[in-house]
Formats: C-alpha cells, structure tokens, sequence
C-alpha cells in the first residue's frame, strides 16, 4: 500500500542517515583532536581514568623540578665534601713533615693557618639557593636534614601521599662550639644523664690494679644541648710519684660536647668520648698525666631500641690515679662545626705535632664520611629522578591508549561514512519521490 501521509520508506531512510551524519561527525572530530574521547560524553569512564593518570603526570612533572633542584644542591655539597678533603689530605701532609724537628715548624704552621682558612671559605660558600648541607649549626627541629620531595604514591582508593628523599646535613665548618655560652642546669642525683639530659653528680673513679669505671648514659640529644665533663684531682706531685697535678683539673669546658639536630646519641657521646681522650692525650704531653696510667672514655653500649648511648670513663692501673667527674649540662650553647678542631691545630711544638697527627686522622675520616654520603644521596637522587622520567612517560602512555585515536582506522571509517551519506541520500530521494508514482494512477 502505498500512502501519501504516511511515507515509511522515507521515514528509515530518514532515521539512517541521521545515524550516518552523526558516526560521521563523530569520526570528524577524532579526526580534528586525535582523540577518540575527548569529552566525558564520549566515554565517562575512560575520560574519568585519563584525568586521575593526567593529574598524577603534572604532579611528576613537578617532582622532576624538585629533584633537580635536590640534586644541585647536594651535587653542591659533594663537591666541596670532596674538595674539603683534599684540602685535609694536603694539612696532614704538613703535619707529617712536622713530625721532623729539623724543620722550619712556624712556616708549616702558617700554610696550615691557610689551609684551613681555605676550608673555611669552602664550608662556607657551599650552598645552593641559600641552603647549604655543609653547615647544621641551627637549634630548630628538623634543621639537621633537607627532604627532597621525591615521588607521588596513589593508593587503590585514590588516597594520595607524598613520599621524599631524606638527605642528611654533614657539618665540615671550622668554627668552636662553646660551651659556657649557655646556661648550666642545676646538678641533679645519680650518674646517668637523662630525659632532658640531667646533669650527673660527682662521681669518683679511683685508681687500683683493676681499673675502676663509672658510666655515662645519653639517652636524648636536643640542639644546642651541651654537656661539660668537669674533671678534679688532688695531686700535687708530679708522675709517677702522684697520677694527678693540679693542672689537670679542668672546669672550663675543654672536655665537652654541644649536640646538633639529626644527631643520634651514639654519635654525640663518640664526641664526648673523644674529647675526654683528647684532653687526656694534652696531659699526658705536658706532663701532668703520667704515660701509661690507661685514663680513658668509650662508648661500650649502645640501647638498639632507645638508641641510648654509655660512656664508660676508665681509671688507670695504679692507686694513685685516682680523681672525679662531674657531668654538668647546658642549654643554648653554641654548636661547633664538624672540623672544629683545625682552629687549634698546632705543629709548633714537638707534643702539639703529636698530637695534630692523631686529630688530622679523625678530621678526614669526618670529611670522607661526608663525601660518601653526599656521594649516596646524590646517586638515590639521580636515580630516583630517572625512574621518574620513565614512569612519567609510561603514564603519557598509557593515557594515549585509552584516548588517542587510531588514525589510520578513522580514516577508513570516515570514507566508508562518507560512501554510506551518500548512498543514505540516494535512498532518502528515492523514498520521498515514490509517491509520486500514486499521480499516474490519476492521469487519463
């Protein structure tokens, strides 16, 4: 039947060319962005997938600046570690060549006075965009360590955190701590320094064939914290007659320690320990410790839960080598660099040349340390940085996947569309012209 109100031909005709229009339009605009979901219309849940993955490529993209910025500045401070050290090795050099007493020791000492000076210019200079890792003399939490923002890390929940690269400080400056500058905390009872570094009462180490001891617990460290080891003794005769002069009693801060922030409470009572020795080893070359009477600080224990650290303080072998000890603790003293030492590096003497000897060794055993762990975070950094950039192209990736088009199949739809629009208009015009068959019937 054939009916001229209603043309039902016309009307699939109609509705599939409507449906040819719009898969092309819709190849057309893959064409034109070079996506196959530009909009959230075209697939919602792709669209949504690619905008958390687009989201998580900015934000490495920022973390490729943060750590190229890390990596200079530690790069910075690996090269003037690096540096520092030869700097030392050249000192210990001029030590050594003190050690003969047919020399010229005032000279040696003054290229020594410019070495160390040139160390000093170095620590000092080593900083990049006003942060230098050479230097961790500040009292503020935190101000020990530099974190380097170094990944993103999404949960399966979408939960986000940020995770970063920790470098620690290594002070390698030259200037003295000093440990009057604070203000000393009442004495308090027992022997074990504690919680907020109470001060120990006197304790007497005495001399006998058995050495005696008495122990020292660091069981906190805060900045700026200093603890003093007062040491007294009665002799009045010289070794071996009498273990002790009187020029051995010190009070003044020789022996002590002021604590920097990062540092563990192993490490600050190695420094204790050290500078007991060294105050010490003076003695012994004055003549006020007789040679060989064993007085001596170590660290013997250190608490792998707490992190608590013991000193034991050593008597000599002998009765007469008895004295006392008082530990007495400041607050707001000021922080010494790392190579505090050199500013009273001395080879003027035959005693001093000794003993300069033994506190280069430490000195560049604290520049190598530095140096290798600048060196380490350096390669942690690097290679983080690397990773990065390939997670970050393998994000780019794996959004292209999901939204970019398949040129070259768009391109074989869109002219078998535009085959399909064209034969959809022939069978539109068929379909509208055939009623007009219906006006033969009516022709005489």
């Amino acid at each position: 039947m054939t009916s001229i109100l209603t043309n039902n031909a016309a009307m699939v005709a109609l509705q599939t060319l409507k449906s040819i229009n719009s898969n092309l339009s819709s190849i057309q605009n893959e064409i034109s962005t070079g996506k196959k979901v530009a909009t959230a219309k075209d697939n919602s849940a792709m669209f949504a997938i690619s905008k958390v993955m687009e989201a998580d490529v900015k934000g490495f993209q920022a973390i490729s600046d943060s750590l190229a910025l890390g990596e200079s500045t530690v790069a910075v401070a690996s090269n003037a570690s690096e540096t520092i050290t030869n700097l030392l090795l050249e000192i210990k050099g001029n030590v050594v060549a003190a050690q003969e007493e047919n020399v010229d020791r005032a000279k040696i000492q003054a290229d020594i006075d410019v070495l160390r000076d040139q160390i000093g210019s170095v620590a000092s200079a080593a900083q990049f965009n006003g942060l230098n890792l050479l230097s961790n003399t500040d009292t503020t939490a935190g101000s020990g360590t530099v974190d380097i923002l170094g990944s993103l890390d999404r949960a399966g929940d979408g939960t986000v955190t940020a995770s970063s690269i920790t470098v620690n400080k290594n002070d390698l400056g030259t200037a003295q701590a000093d440990i009057n500058a604070g203000t000393t905390v009442a004495a308090g009872a027992g022997t074990t320094i504690s919680g907020a570094l109470d001060a120990a009462s006197v304790v007497a180490v005495a001399g006998a064939t058995t050495p005696n001891t008495t122990t020292l617990v660091i069981d906190s460290t805060t900045a700026g914290t200093g603890v003093e080891i007062a040491i007294s003794g009665a002799g009045t005769a010289g070794p071996p007659a009498n273990l002790l002069l009187a020029g051995f009693n010190d009070t003044t801060g020789a022996v002590s320690a002021v604590a920097r922030d990062g540092e563990s409470q192993e490490a600050f009572a190695e420094r204790l320990a050290a500078s007991f020795n060294s105050y010490v080893a003076d003695q012994v070359a004055a003549g006020n410790i007789g040679d060989g009477f064993g007085i001596s600080a170590a660290v013997t224990a250190v608490d792998g839960t707490t992190g608590a650290a013991t000193i034991t303080f050593t008597g000599g072998n002998d009765a007469d080598s008895d004295f006392s000890l008082q530990a007495i603790e400041s607050t707001g003293a000021t922080i010494g660099g790392g190579l505090e030492d050199l500013a009273t590096l001395d080879v003027t003497t035959d005693a001093a040349a000794d003993e300069a000897l033994a506190n280069i060794e430490t000195m560049i055993q604290t520049a190598i340390d530095a140096a290798a762990d600048f060196g380490a975070a350096r390669n942690r950094i690097e290679t983080q940085s690397d990773f990065v950039s390939k997670l970050t192209d393998s994000f780019k990736s794996g959004i292209g996947s999901l939204v970019d088009a398949n040129l070259e199949e768009s391109s074989a739809r869109l002219q078998a569309l535009q085959v399909q629009q064209q034969l959809g208009v022939q069978a539109l015009s068929i379909a509208n012209s055939a009623p007009q068959t219906v006006l033969s019937l009516f022709r005489g």
